[in-house]
């Protein structure tokens, strides 16, 4: 079934998606209705020229921050600390180089200009984060991604040099663990993230888990790694 999402502020109970995991068309990209998105297991995807579209699919991929896999070859490249890895010092470079890469499987990207724009609005406001991987003084590669409570979502990510977004991936899943933050939504299947360890569960379970993250007390505002943190693979 699908929805026609309505100018009050709410969502329609996920569980009645249709079979490809579209819930609902129509609505805004505010930050107030993308964070109720979120916190309801819920998510925007959509291309140039169509409405917005909203979707909670059915499986739903997710990586538990303490099952994390990091292949041994990219253990080694991260120990010999080739790229500089920050958090949220660039979100809005990191955004564009992702809009920018072509996808194999798709025509086109599905971050528009109304989508970067919403993105940037909710980094703004300190719940879109970037992760960036820096080769000297230039952007090589990162993500970002939306944290509520005790959950992060990803986004998109991008890599102009070997690995690049994979090591940055690494160091933020690391980092959420030390944070107490048990999953990362990844959100749909792919063979990338499943060597990391990510697993498809049903959406009844996906759902209660955002329940029990979602609503408690938000790291809000700029991240930062631990002064103490340090990843070696």
């Amino acid at each position: 079934m699908i929805f026609r999402i309505p100018t009050p502020l709410l969502f329609p109970d996920p569980s009645f998606a249709d079979p490809s995991g579209l819930l609902g068309v129509g609505g805004d990209l505010s930050v107030p209705r993308l964070l109720l998105a979120y916190r309801s297991g819920i998510f925007p995807w959509y291309s140039e020229g169509q409405p917005i579209l909203w979707w909670s699919p059915d499986p739903r991929m997710v990586l538990p921050t303490d099952e994390l896999r990091v292949p041994r070859s990219l253990a080694k490249r991260i120990r010999q600390e080739r790229y500089r890895i920050t958090l949220d010092h660039a979100f809005a470079d990191v955004i564009s180089r992702c809009a920018s890469v072509g996808r194999p499987d798709q025509d086109g990207t599905w971050i528009t200009d109304e989508m970067r724009d919403a993105y940037l609005d909710l980094h703004e406001v300190g719940y879109a984060h970037s992760v960036e991987a820096w080769e000297g003084d230039t952007l090589v590669g990162g993500l970002y991604g939306v944290g509520v409570g005790r959950l992060f979502s990803g986004e998109s990510m991008f890599a102009d040099r070997p690995d690049a977004s994979k090591i940055a991936f690494v160091h933020l899943v690391r980092q959420l663990g030390r944070w107490n933050v048990p999953l990362v939504d990844c959100q749909v299947h792919t063979k990338h993230l499943q060597r990391f360890g990510a697993r498809e569960v049903p959406r009844s379970q996906y759902l209660g888990q955002v329940e029990a993250l979602a609503g408690v007390n938000d790291r809000v505002g700029a991240w930062r790694f631990d002064d103490d943190f340090r990843c070696t693979g």
